[in-house]
């Protein structure tokens, strides 16, 4: 079958997602999105951190391990200077608690592989059964028979899985230590367990970093997917942290580099950094031992704006540390180093 006779089934199952993410939508739930899309708009054109509302999208952190050796990844490069740990399910259950009403989003994955944490699944179905929306991100390796199933029955609403290559060769440039067939035969799982039990969730993503050694396979990637039957194809563009100079890892496609080389030979971030950031007013980070920082990509938790092990959550959103971070973010994001290198909170609002 070819692509363009996939695309109105592709679209029955975007449908479906949507349908699914818009049944979580509360009263309460869009009073506060439009508090906070309102605070954040008055922040940007006065240029004053007004911020009301509670974030509706939060990412906790299952824990820092990872099976593998990613390049760009402190988690792959064992290189944090925090601790490492899982994160706990009466921790998160409490935390989850403060804010369930106003949360529409919740994303399991800042850091590490989430299903090497045996709660991990147990914390999706608290948070499924309080009518969340939830979302992880994996490496794939771990879709036993067993956790496919648990997926399933959890009510996970979305999975994102890793696949940065369409052969071992490739796929392994980037992904070091994985083996793609493992990520193969765990979809493959994930699928059968959808239709055995009759469920429309989650919704499978294949993620493709987009790098130079696997720009090549960008279609082989999209025929992939519809071959076992995954719902969704994303190309992402990849962050690099030494771009100056050139890196090995930027693609020569322009349309999935973050970067640009200019006329001197060295290269600089494409996209106009403006002085304001919507991650700042709708999203924040939860590490596994209950620190909040701005972002994902504070991937070593330098910016800790508050911690919930001794603050309610309340306390810490409307606290002085993220007023100053915010103030901080309209004035110059050239001058914060997680903010220097990162056009994802500006794309959608500004």
């Amino acid at each position: 079958m070819s692509l363009s006779n996939l695309q109105p089934t592709i679209k029955k199952l975007y449908l479906k997602d949507i349908r699914n993410f818009v049944s979580k939508l509360s009263l309460r739930r869009i009073t506060n999105a439009f508090q906070i899309l309102l605070s954040y708009h008055v922040a940007k054109y006065t240029g004053k951190a007004v911020q009301w509302g509670l974030p509706f999208t939060v990412s906790f952190e299952p824990t820092t391990s990872c099976n593998l050796r990613c390049p760009e990844c402190p988690s792959g490069l064992r290189a944090f200077t925090r601790p490492t740990g899982m994160l706990s399910n009466d921790f998160f259950r409490q935390t989850v608690a403060e804010i369930a009403d106003r949360l529409i989003y919740l994303y399991f994955y800042f850091q590490g592989e989430p299903y090497l944490n045996p709660e991990f699944l147990d914390m999706v179905k608290y948070a499924s059964d309080k009518g969340i929306y939830t979302v992880t991100s994996t490496n794939g390796h771990y879709l036993t028979e067993a956790n496919a199933r648990r997926t399933v029955e959890s009510g996970l609403d979305r999975i994102i899985i890793s696949i940065d290559g369409t052969t071992q060769e490739t796929y392994q440039s980037y992904r070091i230590g994985g083996k793609l067939e493992k990520v193969l035969d765990g979809t493959r799982r994930l699928v059968q367990a959808k239709r055995q039990l009759q469920s429309a969730t989650p919704h499978i993503i294949f993620q493709f970093l987009v790098v130079r050694p696997n720009e090549h396979q960008i279609a082989d990637v999209q025929k992939l997917a519809t071959e076992l039957g995954v719902d969704e194809v994303k190309l992402k563009t990849a962050q690099v942290y030494e771009y100056e100079h050139g890196n090995p890892l930027i693609p020569t496609i322009d349309k999935y580099s973050r970067y640009k080389q200019q006329t001197d030979g060295t290269y600089t971030v494409k996209n106009k950094l403006s002085n304001h950031c919507w991650k700042l007013w709708h999203s924040c980070v939860i590490t596994w031992d209950g620190k909040v920082v701005p972002c994902c990509f504070d991937k070593d938790a330098t910016h800790r704006l508050g911690d919930l092990q001794t603050q309610t959550f309340a306390q810490v959103w409307h606290s002085e540390a993220y007023y100053r971070f915010r103030r901080s973010i309209l004035q110059s994001r050239k001058n914060i180093d997680i903010c220097a290198n990162c056009s994802e909170g500006t794309k959608v609002w500004a």
